[in-house]
This record gives structure tokens, C-alpha cells and sequence, in this order.
């Protein structure tokens, strides 16, 4: 079997001017990943077909240009705070921050200025059985309004299965809340909408949400509604069926809270299926929370690099984190670090039919 490999080529500039850099991991097993060192972006994962063809199963933007000036987190790693925190405001130890707001009057994913827009720092690091690169960053204390300078690396990793694994830490010099994940949208077929696909989700409840995206309060139980995905379903029948919190989000835009495993355990959170079975993709991860999202705002004025047209539904994101607004909500599992502590997470993708 051919050996992992690493390399690099560049991929533009930042629009400040900094070098981009465009990391290929091969896996030896016809699976490939691209990750950029703006944003920490996986900008593509090829994937064999059952009929032998591979396709990027992540949307993507053909130029770091379009990623800086239009891209809606496509690939993205998300911080300090994946998902929204209300009003853009928490209290932690007494003292109230402030984060930018940037999504109808609360911040969304770190705020203007995340860590979707930073270059980080890659190592590449190729072994006998998986080839990787290690990005790293260093937020200072005050960025975007958070507390603490904070340290943070994920590495993208590739094994001799075809699994690409998203390993997370994060380390504070004053008491801060961290929320991280990646912010990939898939679609198993390669290209078209993902109507088609079926999705389980291995989870019992999940949280509804207000008009503009901040949970009601405590989780609800799925039975009887359309997010009882522990069963496969049909995107197209689910994203159809009438609810007023479908309704909402225009689709998918919720967070489901995973069956509880102690810390630091991997399990299963979802199953994604392509048509016809041609793909099919786990999600594991050590995370409280999967949040769902079906591109329900994608309308049609980006292009791919194969200038394809990106609409509505033409993907899904299935992002492994804590729970949204969890700063201001103390009956959800704590997103607070403190110094001496780290943060670990860990995410795996897998692919348990890749033809032989």
C-alpha cells in the first residue's frame, strides 16, 4: 500500500498581503484532504465512489480572494465560540464581556473577525500510518471581546482507512470560554442538492430555537417531531414537513444534543448516505452537541471552482461542539477554561464502504 503523504503548494495571499499555503494529505487509500492555512479551511476530500470516481464531497471556492471576501464559513475552523452567543454578551467570574454581534443582533461564530479569518501556523507531520499537518494560533487577550490569551492547534490527520480525524486543544492564561469546531459542508454525491441524502443522528433530543437562532431553554425530546433522525430519513421528506421550527431556520439550523459518554469518548453522532449508497460517511466525536445545518441561506450567487452554482440545500454541515449560547445557560455543559486546564476535542470522519 502506498505511503501517507504531505504537500504543500501555495494558494494566493490574505488580504493583507501574507502568503497562503495549500496542504494535500494522502491517505494511500484514494482518500486526500486540502486544508488551507487561512482559516484552517478544508477545502476539499476526495472520496472514491462505489463506482470507482473520487469527488470532493466539501464545498469549496475556487480562489483565497472569494474565501476572504464571500465565503459562509465553507470549511472553516470556528472560534473562540463556534455557534451564537446571545446579544453578544456573557458574565464569566463576575466581569461581563462584550463579542462583536454579527448575526440579527448576537455574534456568530467568534464574531466579525473569528478565527475563520486568521492564517495559522502549519507543521506538517507524515508517519508510517497517517499524514498530517498541525495548524496552530495564538489569540491575544481582548480579541473580539474575549478574555485570556489562548492557544490553539488542530491537527487535520489522515489514516490507512481513509479517516480524517480533526484533533482540537486549546490552553488559557485567564478564564475564558472556548467553542470549537469545523464548519465543513458536505454533500456525499459530489455536486447537485442533498435532498436525496439520508441522515441519522445518533441523539435523543435537540434544541429548539427563537426566530433568530438563540435556544428557547432546555432540550426537547425528538420523538413525534421532524428532528427524529435516529432512524435514517430522507432530507427531502424532513426539510418538507410542515413545523413551525423548520419554519425558522428555512431548513435544518439546530443543535442535537448527543447521548451523554464520559469525557473524552469517542462515539458515533451521525451517518450521512449519498444516493444510491455511492458514499457514505460517519461522524464520531467527543462533543456534547452536533449542530445541523442544511445551507438553507446559500442562493445561488456563489460558484465552485468547477463553476458550478452553490443554492439552497445544496449541502450539509454537521458541526461537533458544545451547545449554543451555552455561556449565558448554566444547565448546559460548561464551555469555561482556565488556565492550568486544557481543552481537548476530537472529531473523526469516516468512510466505512471506500471500494477496494
Amino acid at each position: 500500500m502506498p505511503r501517507p503523504t504531505a504537500q504543500h503548494r501555495p494558494f494566493g495571499s490574505t488580504p493583507s498581503g501574507e502568503d497562503i499555503g495549500l496542504w494535500r494529505l494522502e491517505s494511500g487509500t484514494g482518500v486526500y484532504a486540502e486544508v488551507l492555512t487561512y482559516g484552517g479551511i478544508l477545502h476539499a476530500l476526495g472520496v472514491p465512489g462505489t463506482g470507482g470516481d473520487t469527488a470532493s464531497v466539501v464545498l469549496s471556492l475556487p480562489s483565497a480572494d472569494q474565501y476572504a471576501e464571500k465565503s459562509p464559513y465553507f470549511g472553516a475552523l470556528i472560534g473562540r465560540y463556534a455557534n451564537r452567543i446571545a446579544h453578544g454578551r456573557f458574565t464569566l467570574d463576575g466581569a461581563t464581556h462584550h463579542v462583536p454581534v454579527n448575526d440579527r443582533g448576537h455574534a456568530l461564530h467568534g464574531g466579525p473577525e473569528g478565527f475563520d479569518t486568521k492564517l495559522w501556523h502549519a507543521t506538517p507531520l507524515v508517519e508510517d500510518d497517517r499524514a498530517a499537518v498541525r495548524l496552530s494560533l495564538h489569540s491575544p487577550d481582548g480579541e473580539m471581546g474575549f478574555p485570556g490569551a489562548l492557544d490553539v492547534t488542530v491537527t487535520y490527520a489522515l489514516d490507512p482507512s481513509g479517516t480524517l480525524s480533526l484533533s482540537f486543544t486549546a490552553e488559557t492564561d485567564r478564564p475564558t470560554v472556548v467553542n470549537l469546531c469545523n464548519h465543513a459542508y458536505f454533500n456525499l454525491a459530489g455536486a447537485g442538492d442533498i435532498l436525496a441524502h439520508t441522515l441519522q443522528v445518533d441523539a435523543p433530543a435537540y434544541l429548539p430555537v427563537r426566530e433568530d437562532g438563540i435556544p428557547t431553554g432546555p432540550a426537547l425530546d425528538v420523538a413525534g417531531t421532524p428532528f427524529d433522525l435516529t432512524a435514517p430519513a430522507l432530507l427531502g421528506d424532513r426539510l418538507s414537513a410542515p413545523d413551525a421550527q423548520m419554519e425558522r431556520a428555512g431548513g435544518f439550523d439546530h443543535c442535537w444534543v448527543l447521548s451523554a459518554a464520559p469525557a473524552g469518548t469517542l462515539r458515533r453522532a451521525a451517518r450521512l448516505t449519498a444516493p444510491a449508497e455511492e458514499r457514505v460517511m460517519e461522524v464520531w466525536t467527543t462533543e456534547p452537541g452536533l449542530q445541523v445545518y442544511t445551507a438553507n441561506q446559500l442562493n445561488g450567487s456563489l460558484m465552485d471552482g468547477h463553476g458550478r452554482s452553490l443554492g439552497r440545500h445544496s449541502a450539509v454541515c454537521l458541526e461537533t461542539q458544545h451547545f449554543p449560547d451555552a455561556p449565558n445557560r448554566p444547565d448546559y455543559p460548561s464551555t469555561v477554561l482556565r488556565p492550568g486546564a486544557t481543552l481537548t476535542s476530537r472529531t473523526e470522519f469516516r468512510f466505512p464502504h471506500l471500494p477496494t
